[in-house]
């Protein structure tokens, strides 16, 4: 099986946040949920205090403002 490319996976991250954007259009709280599934495994739960990548995080939410921008 092929891996990832980095840019792939930003792209797929960045695309798979828009996903969310029925029950909040936000940028910021949607690219953090598809990193935190994408890192455990699962959407978060209330009160979940598990700690994420954050430079993959910056990294999906800037993909997703420049495919946002056109």
């Amino acid at each position: 099986m092929d891996q990832e490319s980095r840019s792939e996976l930003l792209k797929r991250l960045a695309d798979e946040s828009f996903a969310f954007d029925g029950t909040a259009s936000d940028p910021e709280r949607n690219c953090w949920l598809v990193v935190h599934r994408h890192i455990h495994g699962v959407l978060p739960s209330e009160y979940d205090i598990r700690e994420i990548d954050e430079a993959l995080y910056l990294e999906v939410l800037e993909e997703r403002r420049a495919l946002s921008a056109g």
